[in-house]
């Protein structure tokens, strides 16, 4: 996973992976009766070094696309979202068609679903591809681009975060769900991975896990009218 995107995947204070995926992984590990090891990278780096026996599993609020798919398998998804905007608190700017305009500038973190929609549907706006979240949440609060695209938690998050010089356009343009990424040709693990998923549901685990991380997140959108992701 990428260490870079909290509350899902980050480090405490003392440096250890913490969040709501590592939480989910050592469930995990528990009930495959596994260790489980935490490798920390960048996230466009994942799929090659799950597809090159580097890591077993990709578990990094990862989307999963029928693109991503070719390559890897996905286990059933865990949770679903959805790409909307963080925008410049002066903008005008209240859905994509508002971002995709001659002379606004539109910032994506590479290697997201954000930046293969922006390379693929914003043709009029300039688009700033970057390496992570905190420099394209910068790129927005100083007034440089418009617009982020992203997904609605980290949104909301990082409005919240800088409610003075941001703003949220929460309603999603488009649908996803994340997944849990594996080899192709492990179906045996799939299976698993999907039966631990299906338990831990049952068990009630995910809102638990909404309700330790994502307390504040999961009362707001509840009282927008926007569904809640687990």
């Amino acid at each position: 996973m990428n260490l870079e995107s909290p509350p899902f995947e980050m480090s405490d204070t003392q440096g250890n992976p913490a969040g709501v995926s590592v939480d989910l992984a050592n469930a995990l590990g528990t009930y495959l009766g596994r260790k489980i090891v935490i490798e920390n990278m960048p996230f466009n780096g994942l799929l090659p070094a799950l597809k090159t026996d580097k890591i077993d599993l990709i578990l990094s609020s990862m989307t999963a696309t029928p693109e991503r798919a070719e390559s890897i398998d996905f286990s059933d998804p865990y949770l679903k979202t959805g790409l909307c905007l963080l925008v410049n608190a002066k903008s005008d700017i209240r859905g994509i068609q508002d971002a995709d305009q001659p002379g606004k500038a539109v910032c994506v973190k590479k290697g997201t679903t954000g930046a293969l929609y922006a390379l693929a549907h914003i043709a009029k706006a300039q688009v700033l591809v970057l390496d992570g979240e905190a420099p394209c949440v910068l790129e927005v609060v100083q007034g440089k681009s418009d617009a982020f695209i992203y997904d609605q938690m980290s949104v909301y998050k990082n409005w919240r975060a800088n409610p003075e010089t941001t703003r949220a356009v929460l309603k999603p343009f488009q649908v996803e769900s994340w997944a849990i990424g594996l080899r192709k040709g492990r179906p045996e693990l799939k299976a698993r991975v999907n039966a631990f998923l299906a338990d831990f549901r049952a068990k009630n685990g995910f809102e638990q896990l909404g309700d330790r991380y994502l307390k504040e997140q999961k009362d707001a959108f509840r009282k927008m009218g926007y569904p809640f992701f687990f």
